[in-house]
């Protein structure tokens, strides 16, 4: 090779060298703000519903409706995976939008994609029915929710630490289920999730026994206002409006809170018990929206009822 083949390979690879790294003779002078946060708030947990490979399929390569998630992590006994020990795959860069929310709400935020880091979770559950609005309607009729492999739940646990230690600010309350964010259109990842094993190891959000017994002797005795309970789903984070009516959106958005920490029944069906692990939520979680939800109010109404019995717990 001449000498001058030798300089013009050298300049190519100066060149390249230069567009990659975005040669500029521009200056910056670094001023770092206080203004700012990261950009995920929030953490989603699916469940697939196919096998690992078709998993994988779906997630990955363009179909008519693309899909996508930041993870993905099988379970033992699956055929289709080619591992004989489990391990996490990375789909999407934690930094890029993955597409694993769709319509979605959370607390006033919308388009959660946007601002979340999505986990598959592969679990064959499966709804038969050629009516999805059936489906949706009567679950429990249509639906089988498999059990969670231990061992998978156990690498899901561990992926989500190391998620929280990069994102420190997704709070507890902010670690979901895709049926939390979307109610009235997804199960997932449901009711055999085991949201308290991931509390036990420092994720998520979980109430206290004590607050809640106290919380259930109190709406044993004084049942809370269908309009109370609206409102304090709403300000846990539910998209709910406060009508007084048990309409659909209401039981669909207790049935997702239920299927999260109440999953031994899910009926969608407002109860004492529903309310109490609410209102224990609330006061660990959120003690400043529930000060202001049982704020006085004319004498007779059920927040006025309740406000003596929680504002000395309340410690702002």
């Amino acid at each position: 090779m001449s000498l001058v083949q030798v300089c013009r390979i050298c300049l190519v690879g100066l060149l390249t060298t230069c567009t990659l790294i975005a040669c500029t003779s521009l200056r910056f002078v670094e001023v770092i703000s206080e203004n700012q946060s990261g950009r995920v708030d929030y953490l989603i947990i699916h469940f697939t519903s196919v096998d690992f490979a078709e998993s994988l399929r779906l997630l990955t390569q363009r179909t008519e409706r693309p899909v996508s998630s930041h993870y993905l992590v099988p379970e033992n006994g699956d055929p289709s995976y080619p591992h004989h020990r489990l391990k996490v795959y990375r789909l999407v860069e934690e930094d890029q939008r993955a597409w694993h929310a769709g319509r979605s709400y959370w607390r006033g935020s919308t388009n959660l994609n946007t601002r979340s880091i999505g986990i598959e979770v592969v679990n064959r559950a499966e709804c038969v029915g050629d009516d999805p609005a059936l489906v949706m309607e009567d679950p429990e009729a249509y639906c089988e929710f498999p059990t969670f492999d231990s061992e998978q739940i156990e690498l899901v646990i561990d992926l989500i630490a190391d998620i929280l230690q990069r994102h420190p600010n997704i709070d507890a309350v902010d670690v979901l289920a895709h049926s939390d964010i979307a109610p009235n259109r997804k199960l997932d990842p449901g009711p055999k999730f085991p949201w308290q094993r991931l509390y036990e190891h420092g994720i998520g959000a979980w109430y206290d026994d004590v607050t809640m017994q106290r919380y259930l002797n109190r709406f044993e005795t004084w049942p809370l206002d269908l309009r109370l309970l609206q409102k304090a789903l709403a300000t846990y984070g539910y998209d709910i409006d406060e009508t007084g009516e048990l309409d659909e959106r209401t039981r669909f958005a207790i049935r997702a809170f239920q299927l999260h920490f109440r999953p031994f029944n899910w009926s969608g069906e407002p109860d004492s018990e529903t309310a109490a692990i609410l209102f224990a939520l609330l006061e660990k979680y959120r003690p400043r929206s529930l000060e202001a939800l049982v704020k006085p109010n004319p004498i007779g109404s059920r927040s006025q009822q309740i406000l003596p019995f929680v504002t000395f717990r309340i410690k702002v």
